[in-house]
């Protein structure tokens, strides 16, 4: 599966699995009803769905011209930190807003979760690269001999 058919599916249930787990957390985190715990998760998912799509995209594109195919150790983990880095930055606030805590409270709401969303982000996309294959970004570049039909 290519292109964005895979970056649906992708989004799709990496989102509805991190909502369950966002929910609860916020809800635990911050002493606020699930009501409010769970329209932060539906929130966090908006901005995450919106950020993940332009991040992958980007990532996929960069990927892309790298002389170096595949998805190491450390390609992966870059790109972990890279998506839950940005993410952080659109998150405080809202996490703040919307669970009526203060900005440094929301930090330390949203490290706990980075931390743990790394981690998921990590295994999530072992797992899912395993289940529907590699992007076409990092599949190894073929030569002329090997697209050649043998006789």
């Amino acid at each position: 599966m290519q292109g964005i058919k895979r970056r649906i599916v992708y989004v799709t249930l990496f989102e509805g699995i991190a909502i369950l787990i966002t929910s609860t957390s916020f809800a635990s985190l911050s002493g606020s009803g699930m009501g409010r715990a769970g329209a932060a998760a539906v929130f966090s998912s908006l901005i995450a769905v919106g950020w993940n799509f332009v991040y992958n995209l980007l990532f996929e594109r960069w990927e892309a011209r790298q002389t170096k195919r595949g998805r190491s150790f450390a390609r992966r983990i870059a790109h972990a930190v890279g998506f839950e880095g940005g993410l952080l930055l659109f998150l405080v606030p809202m996490i703040a807003l919307t669970l009526h805590v203060t900005l440094m409270e929301a930090f330390a709401m949203d490290i706990g979760l980075s931390m743990f969303f790394l981690v998921y982000n990590y295994v999530y996309n072992v797992i899912f690269d395993a289940v529907f294959g590699l992007p076409a970004s990092a599949m190894p570049v073929m030569t002329a001999s090997e697209r050649e039909p043998r006789a």
